[in-house]
């Protein structure tokens, strides 16, 4: 049965706190997708139990596991999905299915609570009458420790039994065996203690999970779930998110959140998207931008129109991305859980040599080789070691989710603290990829009617230089430029036409030679500025070349700090660029990139990636997601830029950044360098505890509730040190 890839997965039907993703087309038409919330599934070895349990039903396909998120999604051929529920009921485990309708639900019940305190009493009383009495054996400690047993033990004897019937040793079944040979060999107060402390471990470490669950759900719950939209008959109305149809026209008030993506229609405001882009400061919008859902209206009030459907927003698309990434293994997960398979059966194996070989071997005694044994049994349980990965993972997810940076998996998240090699497409990366006018040299009479000329002919052309001239005379001039009669488009070299009853041609150097145009000014001045990466034109007029223009593809604000960051973390960079190599450089030059190469194809830019790989080992590649695919997919990792609201960016890249800011490149590997600090520092502490303690239970020195004492406390303790990556202070170096 193939293991779950999660490459892709459609949008969910409907976004909420922790949405699910919708199942995935049938490939073939007895192909089904199931999709189940398992309240029980929230550690690796319940993920075997259940693998081992499923995986031999005939017609089940697939699994694919998300823990922390307690889901299981199952690909199977069955016309009914009954077994596939009775089997995993037949765990202990309650399966309810994404999207059945449900009863409300009841109010939280506090017998539970109230099954563990009196559990806890009863032990306590235990322990404290078989130290005063002497007598462990006693009638009242037995009872007691009965009574503990009874209250907080039931449920963990029932999954115990099920693990062992499917052969496998979980905590579970780990704990029943321990406890049921502590209650033989007569340790009745300490049987009662280590049942009490598991099922106090649990809730503990129940409310620590719930904290990692939430810093994903906490995401979504930044959508408002009604909106103010305008009905046919013209009125306001406030309805459901969830009801609005694309094209809608919505209203925000000053304080409110965006509830769904748009574009403004009216009004201006300054909009707070950090949940969205990771942009600390407020971004001013007005009619023809794009607003997402979950940012909040600061200032004032405006009208957008609905561009995607409330489980379609951007905001509802990066929690799916997040959402899904958690089900792909990072390579240390994946290292753990093949550990945990070979130490847990080991351990076991050690035990029971240990309970069987001093006493029939060197006459020892069956009590106190027994009760090391058990010591050793609940040592043998892998929690701490399985689950530490999976939570700082997810810490990891969220926070880079948080800071506009889409992580598709652990695999990434990791492979960026490795990352010492960058190439870094030129435009819409490092550029804005919007050309803008930065120069008009005047040659034969004034900068202002050159200008005016040049913005006649602009108006009538969509070439980006034209653009860019056009956009400049309408931001620094107001009203429209004069008529052109007799317009030309001349392609490759500009255009014509008459303006003011005299002939203009604006163009590049080709046009100028095909002219005759042998102005040495216009000729020195073209090349200078086009040797500091800028586009030059002549605007020529009779036999003079009025003036020289240079258009240019304006650096980003954070480009420059960036790279200087990226430098500081030790990651060479190296520019790829399919514009003029002269272009290329000068703008490496101005941002401080190592490297820079231009005029490349994007099968050259392929090349350059797979010759990086072959020297340095593992590159990054970062682009627009779309005409650098092929480079973003040869890439380790596939960085794209801009990808809020693109549906094409999030696809295609490793890691999106949103919004467009560069220096979320440094921010990714400084959080990459935290994670795999947090896994280390993790992996050494469950290690260290659990082989301190296999010394001390060999030793005679460590007792059962110690054991279940350490193995808590490792536990939470690789837990919360997870969750830190969820507020730390990363610092420059993400240690």
């Amino acid at each position: 049965m193939p293991a779950c890839q999660n490459t892709s997965c459609c949008a969910a039907q409907q976004a909420g706190p922790a949405p699910l993703p919708a199942p995935m087309p049938a490939s073939g038409p007895d192909r089904r997708e199931l999709t189940l919330h398992i309240a029980q599934m929230c550690c690796p070895v319940e993920e075997r139990l259940l693998r081992q349990a499923l995986g031999a039903l005939p017609g089940v396909e697939a699994l694919c596991f998300n823990l922390l998120q307690r889901e299981l999604r199952v690909t199977h051929a069955l016309a009914d999905p009954g077994p596939i529920l009775d089997t995993i009921r037949a765990l202990q485990m309650v399966p309810t299915v994404a999207g059945a309708p449900v009863s409300a639900a009841p109010a939280p019940s506090r017998a539970p609570f109230i099954k563990l305190l009196l559990g806890l009493a009863a032990a306590i009383a235990a322990e404290a009458w078989a130290w005063t009495s002497g007598d462990d054996n006693a009638l009242p400690v037995i009872l007691l420790a009965i009574t503990a047993i009874a209250l907080t033990g039931p449920g963990v004897y029932r999954r115990g039994w099920a693990a062992l019937r499917h052969r496998d040793l979980n905590i579970n079944a780990l704990m029943s065996i321990a406890v049921t040979g502590a209650v033989l060999i007569g340790h009745w107060p300490e049987a009662a203690m280590v049942m009490v402390l598991f099922a106090l471990a649990e809730l503990i470490e129940a409310g620590a999970l719930e904290r990692a669950r939430k810093a994903i759900g906490g995401l979504m719950a930044l959508t408002p779930e009604r909106v103010t939209v305008r009905g046919l008959d013209g009125a306001w109305r406030e309805c459901a998110a969830a009801d609005v149809m694309v094209g809608a026209l919505a209203r925000v008030a000053p304080g409110e959140r965006v509830a769904l993506d748009g574009d403004v229609t009216s009004g201006e405001s300054a909009v707070n998207q950090a949940p969205i882009t990771g942009e600390s400061m407020p971004v001013p919008k007005g009619v023809g931008d794009r607003v997402f859902a979950g940012s909040i209206n600061e200032t004032g009030s405006f009208t957008y129109r609905v561009s995607a459907a409330h489980g379609d927003s951007t905001l509802a698309r990066i929690v799916r991305t997040v959402h899904e990434a958690q089900g792909r293994r990072a390579p240390t997960q994946r290292f753990i859980d093949r550990f945990a398979a070979v130490y847990t059966p080991s351990v076991f194996g050690a035990a029971l040599l240990v309970a069987l070989l001093p006493p029939l071997l060197m006459g020892g005694a069956w009590s106190d080789w027994i009760y090391k044994a058990l010591v050793l049994l609940v040592i043998a349980c892998p929690c701490a070691l399985v689950i530490s990965t999976p939570v700082t993972v997810v810490s990891g997810l969220a926070r880079a989710a948080r800071a506009g940076i889409l992580v598709k998996g652990g695999v990434f998240l990791e492979q960026g603290a490795r990352l010492r090699r960058l190439a870094l497409d030129k435009t819409g990366t490092v550029t804005q990829g919007r050309p803008a006018l930065t120069d008009v040299v005047p040659l034969h009479g004034d900068a202002h009617r050159a200008l005016r000329l040049a913005a006649a002919l602009a108006a009538r052309s969509d070439h980006p230089v034209s653009t860019a001239v056009s956009r400049h005379w309408h931001a620094s001039r107001p009203g429209t430029p004069p008529e052109v009669d007799g317009f030309t488009a001349l392609p490759g070299r500009g255009t014509r036409g008459r303006v003011d009853g005299a002939v203009v041609h604006l163009g590049n150097a080709r046009l100028l030679a095909e002219l005759g145009y042998g102005d040495s000014a216009a000729a020195h001045t073209m090349a200078r500025l086009e040797g500091e990466g800028k586009t030059a034109v002549a605007l020529c007029e009779g036999p003079h070349v009025l003036a020289v223009i240079g258009v240019a593809d304006t650096l980003r604000a954070s480009s420059a700090q960036a790279v200087a960051r990226l430098h500081r973390l030790g990651v060479r960079t190296l520019m790829l660029s399919g514009d003029n190599a002269t272009a290329t450089a000068a703008i490496a030059r101005q941002v401080g990139i190592d490297d820079a190469r231009g005029a490349l194809l994007p099968e050259e830019k392929l090349a350059a990636v797979d010759a990086e790989l072959a020297r340095h080992g593992l590159v990054g590649m970062v682009g627009d997601g779309i005409n650098d695919a092929p480079a973003l997919a040869r890439a380790s990792i596939g960085f794209a830029m801009g990808a809020a609201g693109s549906d094409a960016a999030i696809e295609t890249a490793d890691v999106a950044l949103q919004g467009d800011d560069l220096g979320k490149l440094p921010e990714f590997i400084v959080l990459s360098r935290a994670t795999v600090a947090i896994l280390r520092q993790n992996i050494a502490a469950a290690l260290l505890v659990k082989a301190v303690f296999l010394v001390l239970a060999t030793g005679g020195w460590a007792t059962l509730w110690m054991a279940v004492f350490a193995d808590v406390g490792a536990s939470l303790l690789v837990i919360f040190n997870g969750l830190r990556l969820l507020r730390a202070n990363l610092g420059e170096r993400g240690a």
